[in-house]
């Protein structure tokens, strides 16, 4: 419908990298919470990151369709890589719509080639889903700015080697009075919480950092001051079709999973493919997973052609995290005894796929914003 040659070419080369590469050391990443910077290494080399920044500033300059096809099967290999992927788009479109000359040569390279390590630093104790109990301040101090406060469950916090931290810069001004810094993670005031053991996608590292009297100069300040808030929430629509396109490859390989042992396992003289019970299971889990995959691909386009994206990227996040926990529940169930057992993919999978129901905004709150649209814009808008 939507897929080009060159859409192929790059989806094919994100497939065979994660036969290759990711899926024979999922198994290890996922037991010692390790984070692969080997494996990110390659996929730097290989222009896997950033992938749509624009080829003037360094980057492969493909669309946002591309992007969810290499996302889905980097899932497909393990969900962790995958978020890499996407937080390292989110930073790079940030520094593409918002950054300066001096950001963008500064930070791009580096960034895409995963030699420098992000962090993307929103949520706070009081500040989950709603942003307006953002507390972390950062305050004119000469012609910079001194940043206090805290954040919590920051992907790559432990590892990374720069945070870009949003932080209030007029106590007054509500959502305008926030604003988004590039900051050192290795300067002095900055302190790293220890890294948190997950439910899922382990190999992503999840901790907290603390700000006490981070000096920051005046040129880590990205985009205008007081627009921090919208510039984060500018990019929430393609970060919602990448964790889209996530859960659907974890339901990708929740269903190869799952068909390859029905067609082995046997009971009762026959293999449990041949049962009707199974194969409603098989049925059901291959038309939620196609269906995952073309709202995903529906809302990529709508993205790349300037329209009104929004209620179809909280549709097809929405849709596809709770397909990827329902239909993960599923492959468990057609492994019966065998898939509640660590070392088996489909019990990983069911535990990564939880987390697409929660983060780049829960799906409760991606209902509110379908809602809302609709109100807005009406049934067909």
């Amino acid at each position: 419908m939507y897929v080009t040659e060159t859409h192929e070419q790059v989806r094919d080369m994100a497939r065979q990298f994660a036969d290759e590469v990711i899926r024979p050391v999922a198994v290890d990443l996922d037991r010692d919470e390790r984070f692969p910077g080997e494996i990110f290494e390659q996929m730097g080399d290989l222009g896997l990151f950033g992938i749509g920044v624009p080829e003037a500033l360094g980057g492969p300059g493909f669309d946002t369709l591309a992007y969810a096809l290499v996302m889905e099967e980097l899932s497909r290999g393990y969900a962790s890589v995958a978020d890499q992927c996407g937080l390292v788009e989110l930073i790079s479109t940030l520094l593409v719509r918002h950054g300066t000359a001096e950001q963008q040569a500064q930070w791009l390279k580096p960034v895409m080639s995963a030699k420098t390590k992000v962090a993307y630093c929103l949520t706070e104790a009081e500040a989950g889903s709603d942003l307006s109990g953002l507390r972390t301040t950062a305050d004119r101090d000469g012609a910079g700015w001194k940043l206090n406060g805290g954040k919590i469950w920051i992907h790559n916090a432990p590892v990374a080697d720069i945070g870009f931290v949003l932080a209030r810069t007029d106590k007054n001004a509500g959502h305008r009075g926030m604003s988004i810094f590039i900051v050192d993670l290795n300067a002095k005031g900055v302190e790293r919480g220890p890294k948190e053991h997950k439910m899922g996608q382990r190999a992503s590292q999840v901790g907290a950092l603390n700000f006490s009297d981070v000096m920051l100069p005046p040129e880590a300040l990205l985009g205008e001051e007081g627009r921090g808030f919208h510039m984060m929430m500018s990019v929430l629509d393609k970060g919602r079709v990448g964790i889209g396109s996530l859960a659907v490859g974890i339901g990708q390989a929740g269903l190869e999973a799952a068909l390859d042992y029905a067609q082995q396992r046997k009971q009762f003289n026959a293999k449990i493919a041949d049962f009707q019970g199974v194969q409603w299971l098989l049925a059901d889990m291959a038309k939620d997973i196609e269906a995952a995959r073309l709202l995903v691909q529906s809302a990529a386009v709508k993205i790349d052609r300037g329209e009104n994206a929004t209620k179809a990227c909280s549709m097809a996040k929405c849709f596809a995290g709770d397909m990827a926990v329902a239909r993960t529940a599923d492959a468990v169930q057609i492994f019966g005894g065998s898939g509640y057992i660590r070392g088996f993919e489909v019990e990983r999978l069911y535990r990564d796929a939880k987390i697409t129901q929660i983060y780049e905004g829960t799906n409760q709150i991606q209902r509110m914003i379908i809602a809302r649209e609709l109100v807005k814009h009406g049934a067909r808008g």
